[in-house]
């Protein structure tokens, strides 16, 4: 069985829709990322979470970072693990279902910033180009969720359009 999918002709159309399907694959991943550690222990209270704080101040933090790193999140590792894997969690069902799309937006962002603080520093005598490069598995990420913040990323394929055709087409039958 094939199920086929034809796009409007609509350029805006197109677009919301193209907005959307990105906006679910951008939460299916972030479904994957948060399952494993949400529902195994590794990562929020077996030390997952610590070796990677860990690795990122072997040299992937920005300098900036390393005392926020050491100071702050170490101390406070398993809070913060918990926090981590729910929120990716809560990001990728709101991003798939289409629900509080900018709240989960802004809060991907903002994740997304301190991750690539926290482990894309190229090194003090790297060329421009490289803090770019180096930013890339962040980066990508927080562009698609500046993009679903400023754009209307829930028109289409999502829990609130759904809701609204059919509150439309009850309107519609009760004229």
């Amino acid at each position: 069985m094939v199920i086929a999918m034809t796009l409007p002709s609509n350029a805006g159309t197109r677009n919301s829709y193209s907005l959307a399907l990105l906006r679910i694959s951008v939460g299916i991943l972030f479904l994957i990322f948060g399952e494993y550690k949400v529902f195994s222990t590794t990562f929020t209270l077996h030390g997952g979470f610590q070796f990677w704080i860990n690795k990122f101040l072997e040299g992937g933090a920005y300098p900036f970072m390393a005392p926020v790193l050491r100071g702050f999140v170490l101390p406070h590792a398993t809070s913060i693990a918990f926090l981590v894997a729910y929120g990716e969690l809560a990001i990728g069902l709101a991003l798939v279902l289409g629900i509080l799309v900018r709240s989960a937006s802004f809060c991907g962002l903002i994740f997304m910033l301190t991750m690539l603080f926290s482990s894309d520093y190229p090194g003090a005598g790297a060329p421009v180009w490289q803090y770019f490069g180096a930013s890339l598995s962040h980066s990508v990420f927080g562009l698609c969720f500046a993009a679903f913040f400023v754009g209307r990323a829930d028109s289409v394929l999502s829990v609130a359009a759904l809701r609204k055709n059919r509150a439309s087409i009850s309107g519609d039958r009760n004229q």
